[in-house]
């Protein structure tokens, strides 16, 4: 037997995270058509996808549901611009929040098995949550059991915080509804910043605290050594400044073929020259501070160091640390020296003062290569669509719009799991009949 597929209409496909997370599930879920406004996406997409003999629409307006093959899913990110809390949030008032109802138009009349939406959080708390109560009344009324859930793309692998909340709705008549539930996060924990042995590897203060000894001069004494994030020092010809947001500091970018670094989790999403080199996400908003997580990535990604709070995620790029002893005193010293030069041996450590390390080296922006990675996308997939001549900033912006790859795949083994049962529901209903 055959085993059945999933068919889906990819709506506001963007650079097609649902199509490529999805695709990561298996061959289960087959693409027919897709739907994307924007020109230059659209070439972007069909570059990274074999789009031969589907469907294509331009604006989800003009799609007639009567023309449309039968389809299992409907799935997509509608524009979320009005519902987002930096926005305006007027919603169902703006044009494009209305674009819902264009998925809920196709529904009313296709009926298929699931629909799989993605927004900003903000759309649960627009209009004191009556937006939000109208999305899933509609949904109701069109005979859908809707499951949601905000999850955090730092929780599914990939370096970013970026949370959004996902909806999915299972037609009743055809299948039970099922709750998301995803236990695994990404919890605090304690971070190091540079190896070594007990007592010399260095610590992030904003994680757990390591152990304490008693090897670590007794009476409960500090025996971590632990980062100091400010100021951000940036190398220069004459010795090292201290640079803070807004400083003209160093963002050139890496050579985009240098081997990756490790940010946060396993998967690579930044470029290092040197394999001794520490590289870091480093949120520019004030005060500067060095992060586990890239922030956010966003459509106007390209501004850089800007102006726009959330938009201010860079490449910290560590060059060698200074050992310190009790920063927040500067009078303490140990053999008349508070700082000691990069690669020294750390001060001897004793049970009343506290000891950290300052990074120098230089901070630049993400490059648009690094910002597809933080979305999940492959740089094998980033290589085909920055051949086409795309400018970085239209680069940026396609990742800044697109969904978590690794995201899509999680709750897409959900729909598959359903999707199974389901049809093997129905088996045994026509066999005993």
């Amino acid at each position: 037997m055959n085993e059945k597929k999933i068919k889906y209409l990819d709506m506001f496909a963007g650079i097609g995270g649902f199509r490529s997370g999805l695709g990561n599930v298996g061959d289960i879920f087959l693409p027919l058509g897709y739907c994307e406004i924007d020109p230059h996406t659209r070439r972007a997409y069909e570059t990274l996808y074999n789009t031969e003999g589907e469907l294509c629409f331009e604006d989800a307006r003009t799609i007639d549901p009567d023309k449309l093959p039968d389809i299992d899913l409907v799935c997509g990110g509608f524009p979320c611009q009005t519902f987002s809390i930096a926005g305006q949030r007027r919603g169902f008032e703006d044009a494009r929040g209305t674009l819902f109802f264009e998925i809920a138009r196709i529904a009313r009349v296709k009926k298929p098995t699931f629909l799989f939406l993605e927004n900003v959080p903000g759309l649960l708390s627009h209009d004191r949550g009556r937006t939000f109560a109208a999305i899933l009344s509609s949904l109701d009324e069109l005979g859908y059991d809707v499951a949601w859930e905000v999850l955090n793309s730092a929780d599914f692998g990939v370096a970013q915080s970026r949370k959004r909340v996902f909806i999915v709705g299972f037609l009743r008549e055809r299948c039970a509804g099922k709750v998301l539930s995803f236990r695994e996060t990404n919890p605090k924990t304690m971070q190091r910043r540079l190896p070594g042995k007990q007592g010399s590897r260095v610590y992030s203060a904003n994680g757990l605290s390591q152990t304490l000894t008693s090897g670590g001069g007794g009476f409960a004494g500090n025996t971590g050594l632990y980062e100091i994030e400010l100021p951000i020092k940036s190398k220069t010809v004459s010795g090292y400044q201290t640079a803070y947001p807004g400083d003209s500091i160093d963002l050139a970018y890496a050579d985009q073929n240098s081997r990756r670094g490790r940010v946060g989790h396993d998967i690579a999403h930044t470029v290092t020259p040197s394999a001794t080199q520490g590289v870091f996400c480093i949120d520019m908003n004030p005060p500067p501070s060095l992060t586990e997580l890239a922030r956010c990535i966003t459509a106007r990604q390209d501004s850089g160091i800007s102006k726009h709070k959330g938009e201010h995620s860079g490449v910290f790029i560590e060059s060698g640390a200074m050992a310190v002893i009790s920063p927040e005193k500067e009078n303490v010293r140990q053999q008349g020296r508070r700082i000691k030069e990069p690669d020294e041996t750390m001060f001897t450590i004793t049970a009343c003062d506290r000891y950290g390390v300052i990074h120098n080296g230089h901070v630049r922006k993400l490059t648009p290569r690094e910002a597809w990675r933080l979305q999940g996308f492959t740089d094998e997939q980033f290589d085909k669509v920055k051949v086409l001549g795309m400018s970085d900033a239209r680069l940026y912006k396609m990742a800044g719009n697109a969904v978590t790859v690794n995201v899509i795949t999680a709750v897409g083994q959900i729909i598959k799991k359903v999707f199974e049962e389901m049809n093997k529901k129905e088996n045994e209903k026509c066999q005993t009949t």
